[in-house]
């Protein structure tokens, strides 16, 4: 991700050190440097700018003024020698607020949080995994909650679902409404059983209890199914 940069800073020194400073971060490309914040404002309303580094004690028109003329300004660094215009800098919601000399790993921690503010403004919503499935049951279709799910038990041709409410019997393999349930959420105790980790209610020797339902633990799975349920859970004296 490249951040299109602008400085507008009244001082010839202060935009030679942001200039050096923004050469050495790959992810910002200048797109231009003002001595006046008025000389800005075109290349603001033409181009795309994600960030502005903006001095605040200005001739004419101070930094602050600027920003209210502005509709969608971009991404503001403040950048100045006056450390009393900080609290107003914040109420600009600035992404930073520099003040002069500051060094380069200053420079960096600022444009490293505006960097993360555009990337999660860009970056596309991860659309939220569904947490229910559908099976057929009794001719009909059933939705089936994961967290109504106690147990899935295989029965030869056929799976049987335990949930809260009823158990559905319905034609599928074992091994694929295995691969439908979340991994954590729900563990594997024997070649025919898989239980939801939350509803285990105790374990004694090889047998988990969930409410009414004892659901075995074979010997080849018990070290792995003892710590995915118990993990650093358990309290010792």
């Amino acid at each position: 991700m490249t951040l299109r940069c602008v400085i507008i800073d009244d001082e010839p020194i202060a935009r030679k050190g942001l200039k050096e400073y923004i050469q050495d971060a790959a992810f910002l490309q200048l797109a231009g440097e003002f001595d006046n914040p008025l000389k800005a404002a075109d290349l603001l309303r033409q181009e795309k700018i994600d960030l502005l580094f903006l001095d605040i004690q200005m001739p004419k028109m101070t930094g602050m003024e600027f920003l209210k003329t502005l509709s969608h300004p971009p991404m503001v660094i403040f950048t100045t020698a006056y450390p009393q215009y900080a609290v107003e800098g914040f109420e600009w919601n600035a992404i930073d607020y520099l003040l002069k000399p500051f060094s380069f790993e200053r420079f960096w921690k600022a444009v490293s949080k505006a960097r993360s503010v555009q990337e999660a403004i860009t970056q596309p919503a991860v659309p939220d995994e569904p947490d229910y499935f559908f099976i057929k049951s009794d001719n009909k279709l059933v939705k089936i909650g994961y967290d109504d799910i106690l147990f899935v038990e295989a029965l030869q041709n056929y799976v049987a679902v335990y949930t809260t409410g009823k158990k559905y019997i319905t034609y599928l393999t074992f091994h694929s409404i295995e691969t439908h349930l979340p991994a954590g959420r729900f563990i594997r105790t024997h070649k025919s059983y898989i239980v939801a980790a939350n509803k285990v209610e105790s374990i004694e020797g090889n047998d988990i209890t969930i409410g009414t339902h004892h659901i075995p633990i074979s010997r080849t799975e018990r070290e792995a199914v003892l710590q995915q349920l118990i993990q650093n859970r358990l309290l010792r004296r």
